[in-house]
């Protein structure tokens, strides 16, 4: 029996689809939901032109489409598993295995990206079960995308041959090149491009301590992670928070800087929320900007987080409760705070326990349900610029400019490198 097998009994929703065996040495599997994909072709050849790792390589491309899925996008899904086959035989000596299936005409309901997701993530797991390989990676991207030459080498290296790591997200940046897309596409993403990375450093200037992406074109497990975690679920939008936030509490859960992903920024009405949809929604109204949280909603979770040592060697709670910000207080009644930290004392001997059960409670669930709560009457919600810079300003980085552009390229230095030169104006 394989260390999958009980899953892969319990948890599937389809049998075997890949027939060939995989090779013993297969460590990386990319997994790669499609729908109405005309142009898949230019994801594999991003791939193709990557380095080539020690281990094996397969890519599993799943094709499928909702039960609504117009005449056009059903034959767009024809003609990318036709390209598919063509670039194979075009392709003979590529140094990954490509696999591609349609699914969707089955009795389960629900297709969808977080669908897809799992159909093809399970297939891996199967695959990888059959040579007793649970540290196998299965990589996610989408058919947009396209790749940094050392992606494989940098998973190889990082993931996969190191035993302390179980997961990541994987560092991602969109094209904003004039060249490829309109200009006003190239503003919007840069505005919600940045909102992203605002947001991430907020998260981290507040002392939260699992302040990763939540992106599912970037995003790396390994086999027995995935596994351990219940597998991906089946929601047709936001399916990669969910899965990340059961990853991240188990430990092993990295950024991997070394390599890049770069998603595409097109318009989207696939899915409610995401990148496609917001960029959909501001062309839609002519945006001149986009509104993120405001910056004294991370303040208050900085002062929070800091409470969490008051918190444990504290034996008046009523009294703590009233050393949190106001803003907490109204999403936070006492009864709440008072009754859940004499539950995490009762059940923790020490202070670093206590505070890895704090962050289990008050988790990214709570925070997003936090930002949204003070943002409707609360706070405010400002341009993404203007927090950005602001929070810059916080963090002691003086600048000078303030164009979404240049703020975007040096949040993007400082999540590699967390002490980049500052700004200067172009």
């Amino acid at each position: 029996m394989g260390f999958a097998s009980t899953y892969l009994e319990e948890r599937t929703l389809f049998s075997q689809e890949i027939k060939e065996a995989p090779d013993d040495n297969t460590g990386i599997i990319v997994v790669v939901p499609t729908y109405n994909e005309p142009e898949i072709t230019r994801l594999l050849d991003s791939l193709s032109k990557c380095e080539e790792p020690l281990c094996k390589v397969e890519v599993i491309i799943v094709i499928n489409a909702p039960e609504n899925a117009s005449a056009e996008s059903i034959e767009n899904n024809s003609k990318a598993f036709n390209d598919i086959e063509s670039w194979r035989k075009q392709n003979v000596n590529c140094f990954f295995r490509l696999f591609a299936f349609i699914v969707g005409n089955h009795s389960i309901k629900g297709w969808g990206v977080g669908l897809a997701r799992k159909t093809g993530m399970d297939e891996a797991v199967r695959r990888f079960n059959s040579i007793n390989r649970p540290d196998g990676v299965i990589l996610n991207l989408d058919a947009d995308c396209i790749v940094d030459q050392n992606y494989f080498l940098s998973i190889n290296n990082e993931c996969l041959n190191r035993n302390d790591r179980t997961a990541c997200s994987i560092y991602f940046e969109h094209s904003l090149s004039g060249n490829i897309y309109h200009e006003k596409i190239i503003r919007y993403i840069t505005l919600y491009e940045l909102h992203l990375r605002y947001y991430y450093q907020g998260l981290a200037y507040s002392g939260f301590p699992y302040v990763f992406h939540t992106m599912g074109s970037a995003l790396a497990v390994k086999a027995i992670s995935y596994v351990k975690a219940g597998g991906m679920n089946r929601r047709q939008a936001g399916e990669d928070f969910y899965f990340i936030q059961k990853l991240v509490p188990t430990g092993g859960y990295f950024n991997l800087n070394s390599t890049t992903v770069y998603p595409s920024p097109r318009i989207s009405s696939r899915v409610p929320f995401g990148t496609g949809a917001s960029i959909g929604k501001m062309n839609f109204e002519g945006s001149t900007t986009l509104l993120s949280y405001n910056i004294m909603a991370f303040k208050e979770l900085r002062k929070f987080f800091n409470l969490a040592e008051v918190f444990f060697e504290s034996h008046d709670l009523k009294e703590c409760y009233n050393m949190i910000p106001d803003g907490l207080k109204s999403f936070i009644d006492e009864t709440e705070l008072t009754g859940k930290m004499t539950e995490l004392k009762n059940n923790t001997s020490g202070l670093l326990s206590f505070k890895k059960r704090f962050f289990g409670w008050f988790n990214m669930f709570k925070i997003v349900k936090y930002l949204n709560f003070v943002h409707k009457d609360f706070f405010e919600k400002i341009p993404v610029e203007i927090a950005a810079y602001e929070l810059l300003q916080v963090k002691g980085i003086s600048i000078e400019s303030k164009k979404p552009v240049d703020l975007l390229l040096y949040y993007r230095k400082l999540e590699k490198n967390p002490h980049p030169l500052p700004l200067r104006s172009r």
